[in-house]
Formats: structure tokens, sequence, C-alpha cells
């Protein structure tokens, strides 16, 4: 059954920028809030009339991949609970943290139970990160910086400030006093590797994250989340067919246990076989030099259903709801924040 947890918000300070967080656990009876972000990985999957279903086989292949990583047969569940962070402007803050703000941030966050023992062990918050101002940035904001068609000599283009707003956002939410008394560590980022680069294998297989890889170069995706604060490493466990980027702050491989990692390796990677089988759930597993695509015909279907054409377009209606609910009305009291952080 789906519940969900009360709010907890920051004491007001510079400018007024606040947080509060609610959490929704994740189950075979999730049905995505009103406010979610529907091209989440987790809500796309918890619609239509395969919901159930869909939510089921998933969460199976969650557990099956974290008792296969720690060598048991079903001695490890793992639950999940979604984690909605609103940003708040000021006046927007009820006493209670309930007030109406701004939409802001979902991810997932773990535990992972021991059905022998009964005991539960902390996971990484971090999992299917996804933001609205990310959904602003790279569907509204970064076409909208394109040259026209046909212009001459003149190749993408990035903003010289991408990823600032949402960075500083990220940097003061994590530091929170809403996120910091519920979460002792910083997210864990998990998420697909770039179709754009190549991948080497290197170095000595880690005992969880398995075989580790180096690409030829950064990605936006890179500069993205290096203006969060985070560094990237290509890790691909044990019994995968591809590496996944792990996004982190601080030492990745010494700030969690083994358990932990484990459970966010089967979660996205999980997500990743059903969103993006072709890369994730493909017959042939990479090599020592691996280029990941999208157009691989020799793959396996999950059978689990997901919209991936919806998840795009809407992520066009999302950042225009971001771009009218925060970015234009707030626009100068946000340049005054960054202001003050680059003083700082």
């Amino acid at each position: 059954m789906t519940t969900e947890r009360s709010a907890t918000s920051e004491t007001a300070t510079r400018s007024d920028l606040t947080f509060s967080i609610r959490t929704t656990r994740f189950d075979e009876d999730y049905v995505p809030a009103s406010g979610s972000r529907i091209t989440t990985n987790f809500a796309n999957l918890a619609r239509g009339e395969n919901r159930q279903e869909n939510l089921r086989r998933a969460l199976t292949m969650i557990d099956d991949r974290a008792n296969a990583l720690a060598g048991t047969e079903d001695r490890y569940t793992v639950e999940l609970d979604i984690v909605s962070a609103d940003l708040h402007l000021g006046e927007d803050v009820d006493p209670d943290g309930t007030g109406t703000g701004v939409p802001l941030i979902e991810m997932l966050d773990v535990q992972i139970l021991d059905r022998e023992t009964g005991t539960r062990t902390r996971g990484i918050t971090g999992n299917n990160f996804s933001s609205y101002v990310r959904d602003h940035d790279f569907s509204v904001r970064l076409p909208a910086s394109q040259p026209a068609e046909g212009t001459k000599g003149q190749g993408p283009v990035v903003p010289d400030d991408f990823g600032v707003l949402h960075g500083r956002l990220f940097r003061r939410f994590i530091t929170s006093d809403a996120y910091r008394e519920r979460f002792a560590q910083p997210p864990v980022i998990c998420i697909s590797v770039s179709t754009s680069r190549t991948y080497h294998r290197i170095g000595t297989p880690h005992p969880v994250l398995g075989d580790e890889y180096a690409t030829d170069g950064s990605s936006l995706t890179d500069l993205y989340f290096s203006r969060m604060g985070l560094q990237v490493r290509y890790f691909m466990p044990r019994g995968a067919v591809a590496p996944l980027a792990f996004y982190f702050e601080g030492d990745l491989l010494a700030d969690h246990s083994d358990l932990a990692l484990i459970g966010t390796i089967a979660t996205m990677e999980t997500f990743q076989r059903i969103y993006r089988p072709e890369i994730y759930n493909a017959r042939r597993p990479a090599g020592e030099t691996y280029r990941p695509t999208l157009d691989n015909p020799d793959h396996e279907d999950t059978g689990i259903v997901y919209d991936r054409e919806e998840r795009s377009r809407l992520g066009v209606t999302q950042g225009r709801v971001i771009e009218e609910t925060l970015i234009a009305p707030h626009g100068e009291r946000l340049a005054q924040w960054l202001a003050e952080e680059e003083t700082r």
C-alpha cells in the first residue's frame, strides 16, 4: 500500500530558499501523486491497464538482481521510497512545512531487508534522480539556444551558465536541514552511460561494482553533474552487460557498504533494462572497448510496458511548467540568490 509521510522543512535563511520533503512507498500498489513528475521512470511504469503487473515484475527483477549480486537465493528484499522535494520561496512555507512549494526533485531511497534476520540496512538515496529544472535545461533552454537550421559554421551551442541554477539548487538542497534530518549521506546518482562516448575497461574488478571503465572525454551530462558538485566513475557489475555511470561526491567505494551498493545497482540496472533494453538487456556484454547504442537489434524485451515516446514528449511539458512556476516569476530572486552564492 502506498503511504505518504510527513514533510520536513528548514528554517528560512538567506533569500528565504527552503525545502520540504515527502516520501511515498514504491511498491506494487503505488499510484503516482497528482504532483509527481510523470516522466520519472517509476511513475511511467505505474500507469495504464498493466500498471500493477509492471510494478510487480519490476520489483521482482530488483530483488532477484540484489540476491544474485549478494550470492544468495532469496534472502534480501529491496524496499524503495520515492523522495519528493519541494522548493519554497519565503512566504510559501507553512509552520509545519507542508505549504505549497515548487516541485523540484524526485529520487528513490533504498533500504535492504534481510529476511533471515529481520534487520534493515540503510541503502543509498539518488536512484532515478530527476528534476523539473533539468527538464527545462535540456528540453526547453538547450534547444532554444541552438543556431537556426542551415546556419553556416555554427555548431551546437551550450550556454556558459548551463546547469548553474540547477547545480546550486541541488547543493542547497542536500545541505539543507530538511535533507540532513533524513539522510546521513549525499545522493549517489546512477544512470545510463552516454551513447556519444566510447568506454575502455581499466583496473582490477571491484567485488560488487565489477569492471571499471573510463571514457574518452566528458559529455554534456558530465558537465551538468559537475555543476552539482559530483564526479563520475563507470562500472559494469558481475552479470551485467553494460556499465553504469555513478555520479557521486566523496569516495564511492569507501563511503558505502557492499550491501548498500548492491541495492543501488539492482534498482538502477532493472530500470535501465526496462527503459534502455538495447544497452542493458543486450544479448552480448560489453567488451574491453565499448560504444553503447540505442540502435542495437540484438537485445531482449523485458515484457514490461514503458512509454519512451511519452517520456520524451512530457519532458518538454514539465520544463515549461517549471519555467512558468519558478524561473519566470522568480527570476530576479533567483539571480540575487545566485549572486549571493558566488560570494560565499
